[in-house]
């Protein structure tokens, strides 16, 4: 396919231009395209991975990855020291790390941060990530239940949800192991050496939020707060004098309201501060002028717009109004790929020497000359730290009271042994990504293997079906039950922002109804709707996928804990969260590695609450001729302040720390 579409580049190019810059103030340093906008700006309710990014450029946590190898760099915190049995952790802080308002950061502001992260509340997807502090676990339940109870009871009054408040806040002091030893060290303490602990801490939703914003103050506090040495240093305001948060008397909880991350009025501590934000067209960040690390700064302005349209992205950066595509999503992927490789083809014999002489493929690629017609130099494949899924509703019945025929993991085990996975990335996406049978992707995590999961087996397929009392009982080609109800209608959720879902759901659909004898429809719906079917449980079988977010096994492997907050099949299983406990608490990691691929095979060869497709492979489109500081490390964390025009790079200050093997 001759570079894209060219009988229409001018055409999108107006299209594009007039949609997406329509204000001739922006003049922005780096722009980006997005195919959604931001979910939430709040760091500790973030679950998806272009927030998290937006989390990476708007705050800052105690520490922070070199996204080149994923090492643990300073942060807000300067030093940290780790006690000799690996359970207290000291941070000490920069004490010139400031808000974007000029406020100093303190470690006050991550203690109340990982308060609400650690508040069932918040409804964060991510609380159990933390887990591993002392008491974190014990607290959420207590006030889980807490609130529970509370609902059930009979209030004359908030007086009661006030009291339940400030018993919160004393269990929480008294009981989870994060303190502020003084304005400038934070100590957490763990239930159990965590070998990656820091490497948790880099993640988005462990960074700061400014408390007085959040809650929404009343502004004549800001100067007593200055005055005082920090928002910790004077009682904070009733709640009913509070803009964005509030407690329900009737449920005893505390409710947010989410204005507060708006332009004007949030406040960051990261490199960026968020100047405008017009929902679904664009999003200005611009430089924090008082964030604390400004010698690591690439560039001072970003402008990032969304672009739902794949073919509409495309068309935008073909136009030269975009220096990066963060999803390229389009259906003829693979032809851009076939481009490409021809253009290697072309410069084999150069680009073979550029390597031996030590540069990256993505070095190596900027040196090359112009592509020619036919060939491409600006789509690149990055194997992700990703697997694509589907997902199957475990709950015993459905949203709308029907009995969930899928509650039988017979079923699923036929359903995901009717696939051929290997047709779907050959025939169907083209891009011939490895295929997956298990969920952690192959080779990926030193020291793991995954066992061997359900292969394509149509046979075996019926066979469970007619276990679990599912046959062809009257021959019209469908399956129906000992009482002659057919199997129920399969539903499909998918999300037709993504062209790929669409193309696999259909075919998915073609499988099942020609292995299997069930009637199945797809069912598109909104990525903001489809996020709430999915927690709501509104669906029989929905499209996923899963970036892992930490090395370690589990980032994966619980995904299929009882009640992790991103485990939206609905499924639990007690022998699982037995491995997984046993796995938190071991500390020889030979043997951590068998416990865990024991509940991997468990999970993926007996109860399948997800048919695994393949690992995901991302395509990035921009030219590393034009920009550089783009990661292409399978984790896919892109750090904003480090993208630069080719033609303005400078040197910038790596971070420095220096971290101490013990407590002194």
């Amino acid at each position: 396919m001759a570079r894209v579409l060219t009988a229409i580049l001018l055409l999108g190019a107006l299209l594009c231009g007039s949609l997406y810059l329509d204000d001739p103030s922006v003049d922005a340093d780096i722009v980006i395209i997005n195919s959604n906008d931001a979910f939430t700006l709040d760091p500790q309710r973030m679950s998806y991975l272009h927030d998290f990014r937006l989390g990476y450029a708007l705050y800052q946590g105690l520490v922070v990855w070199d996204t080149d190898d994923y090492s643990v760099q300073p942060g807000v915190a300067e030093t940290w020291y780790v006690s000799d049995d690996g359970k207290t952790y000291r941070f000490e802080l920069s004490k010139s790390a400031r808000w974007s308002n000029g406020e100093l950061v303190t470690s006050h502001d991550f203690v109340f941060s990982f308060r609400r992260l650690l508040l069932p509340d918040s409804v964060a997807d991510y609380s159990n990530l933390m887990f591993a502090i002392e008491g974190s676990e014990a607290f959420y339940n207590w006030r889980a239940a807490q609130t529970a109870a509370f609902a059930d009871a009979e209030h004359p009054s908030g007086n009661d949800a006030q009291q339940l408040w400030r018993e919160t806040l004393l269990r929480f002091r008294d009981t989870v192991g994060v303190t502020a030893i003084d304005d400038n060290i934070l100590e957490i303490r763990l239930e159990r050496p965590t070998s990656y602990f820091l490497d948790l801490l880099c993640f988005a939703v462990c960074c700061p939020v400014h408390r007085p914003t959040v809650e929404g103050w009343p502004t004549d506090e800001t100067a007593k707060r200055r005055a005082s040495g920090g928002w910790h240093q004077v009682d904070p305001p009733l709640f009913d004098t509070c803009q964005w948060v509030a407690l329900n008397p009737d449920t005893g909880k505390l409710e947010q309201r989410h204005d507060w991350a708006r332009p004007g009025r949030l406040v960051g501590n990261g490199p960026y501060i968020l100047s405008r934000w017009r929902y679904k067209r664009d999003m200005l960040l611009e430089v924090n002028p008082h964030f604390h690390q400004p010698d690591i700064l690439c560039n001072d302005s970003v402008l990032i717009l969304t672009i739902e349209d794949a073919n509409t992205r495309i068309l935008a950066y073909e136009s030269g109004i975009g220096d990066w595509v963060t999803d390229v999503g389009v259906e003829y992927q693979s032809d851009m790929l076939a481009e490409r490789a021809c253009y290697l083809e072309h410069h084999a014999e150069k680009l073979e020497t550029l390597l031996d002489a030590g540069l990256s493929k993505i070095e190596a690629l900027a040196q090359l000359p112009l592509p020619e017609d036919g060939e491409r130099r600006n789509i690149q494949p990055i194997p992700a730290f990703a697997v694509d899924f589907y997902s199957f509703n475990c709950r015993d019945t459905l949203a709308d009271g029907r009995s969930n025929p899928f509650a039988d993991a017979r079923v699923r085990r036929a359903f995901v042994q009717a696939i051929d996975r290997e047709a779907i990335v050959r025939d169907v996406t083209r891009l011939n990504e490895p295929v997956m049978t298990t969920l952690i992707p192959p080779g990926s995590i030193a020291g793991y293997d995954s066992p061997g999961g359900l292969m394509h087996d149509a046979d075996a397929a019926r066979a469970e079906l007619e276990n679990a009392g599912w046959a062809d009982r009257n021959n019209d080609g469908l399956i129906e039950n000992e009482m002659g109800r057919t199997f129920p209608t399969v539903e499909i959720l998918w999300t037709p922002s993504l062209p790929r879902y669409k193309w696999i759901s259909l075919d998915l659909k073609n499988q099942w109804e020609r292995a299997l004898g069930v009637e199945v429809k797809l069912r598109p719906v909104d990525t903001k709707f489809y996020r709430e079917d999915l927690r709501r449980g509104n669906f029989m079988i929905a499209r996923g996928r899963w970036y892992g977010d930490y090395g370690d096994p589990t980032t994966f492997l619980d995904l299929n804990r009882c009640f992790d907050g991103n485990n939206d099949r609905g499924f639990c299983n007690d022998q699982v969260e037995s491995l997984l406990d046993a796995a938190a608490t071991e500390t020889d990691n030979a043997q951590r590695m068998q416990l865990l691929a024991e509940c991997e095979r468990l999970v993926m060869n007996e109860h399948v609450p997800m048919l695994v497709l393949c690992q995901l492979v991302t395509l990035y489109m921009y030219d590393p001729a034009e920009l550089v500081g783009i990661s292409h490390h399978a984790r896919l964390t892109q750090q904003l302040w480090r993208f630069e025009k080719r033609d303005t790079v400078v040197d910038a200050a790596p971070a420095q720390h220096t971290a101490k093997a013990s407590i002194p």
